[in-house]
């Protein structure tokens, strides 16, 4: 296998303080406790009040310097990976940039959706390899409550906001590596998830109906997409780096759906005990849910210096993205 050399100097995550348990979502829509938790696994969210996309991943970068004992003069980059930005410019990590007094990085969101961050990992790698910087900051964050309509059980039962990141660090020690990648698009699949359509239409658009921010999903459609794709994309991950599932200590997947989590499992062959779950309280978070369940599991030592982690995100797009790291 071959080993590039960076390393995640540190994780962080944070996410709003307001909850929303599935009971109080009852009190707003036709449904249930028990309805939301046997087709989702999910028992709460976190739900955005004064917090905006933009101060989450403010904490969250503030929290990463303070874990790796920098300074904000020392980042050189800061890519965020977010559907539900403050505003479409500036973005959030110009205004992250801004206010955390990073002077020296240049700046950047990305939006693929629910793998924002896998590919947002991509992006990163593939810029301290051309550019010789030295250290990056990486975050999914996102306010998915704003792009919700809170009577549509379909979808309002699913998302939640918060965010997740890592600091990445290009270094010649070998403690910590990434191994191998797969990235892949189905734009073709693309219109069976969407959200956030933006803006108004023009005096000169023949049809003014007001456009919709709101999500709408094909919910078959998409899980089809996943349980297929997801192991496809982890086994060509694993066969690049010439590694195979029993090789992971730890798969480290987006947090869509229980069910669809614990079908790629099956899929491939591997127990649901290298699969850690936090989708009962956050929800599905789309580009902070692998970051913010891999800060969680380094905070509760299930993953240690030198674990073997596939790292996949999937979903909007449809796009799907595995990375395989040695943390």
């Amino acid at each position: 296998m071959k080993f590039e050399d960076f390393k995640i100097m540190a994780t962080a995550s944070t996410v709003p303080e307001r909850i929303v348990d599935n009971n109080e979502l009852s009190t707003m829509m036709p449904t249930s406790d028990d309805w939301i938790t046997q087709r989702t696994g999910i028992k709460r969210r976190h739900v955005a009040t004064t917090e905006t996309t933009s101060s989450l991943c403010l904490t969250v970068a503030t929290k990463l310097l303070a874990k790796s004992k920098l300074n904000a003069s020392d980042i050189d980059l800061i890519v965020v990976a977010t559907m539900s930005p403050d505003y479409l410019t500036p973005s959030v990590s110009a205004m992250v940039q801004g206010k955390l007094g990073a002077t020296n990085a240049i700046a950047f969101d990305i939006d693929a959706a629910c793998s924002g961050f896998v590919y947002g990992m991509h992006v990163v790698k593939q810029m301290l390899m051309a550019n010789q910087q030295k250290n990056a900051i990486l975050i999914g964050g996102e306010t998915l409550s704003k792009l919700i309509d809170w009577q549509d059980r379909s979808t309002a039962v699913l998302f939640g906001d918060g965010a997740g990141g890592v600091l990445i660090r290009n270094t010649s020690a070998a403690s910590g590596s990434f191994v191998s990648e797969k990235l892949k698009t189905l734009g073709e699949l693309g219109d069976n998830l969407t959200a956030g359509q933006t803006g108004e239409p023009s005096p000169f658009v023949s049809d003014q109906t007001p456009r919709s921010p709101f999500f709408k999903m094909n919910g078959r459609r998409v899980y089809r997409f996943a349980v297929k794709n997801v192991p496809e994309s982890i086994n060509e991950a694993l066969a690049h780096a010439g590694m195979t599932v029993e090789d992971v200590d730890c798969f480290v997947l987006h947090q869509a759906n229980q069910r669809i989590v614990e079908r790629i499992a099956d899929e491939l062959a591997v127990p649901m005990s290298k699969f850690p779950i936090n989708i009962d309280e956050y929800g599905n978070t789309a580009a902070a849910s692998e970051p913010i369940l891999l800060d969680s599991c380094v905070k509760q030592q299930r993953i240690k210096r030198g674990d073997v982690i596939a790292l996949s995100g999937f979903g909007g797009g449809c796009a799907v993205g595995t990375m395989i790291i040695k943390y």
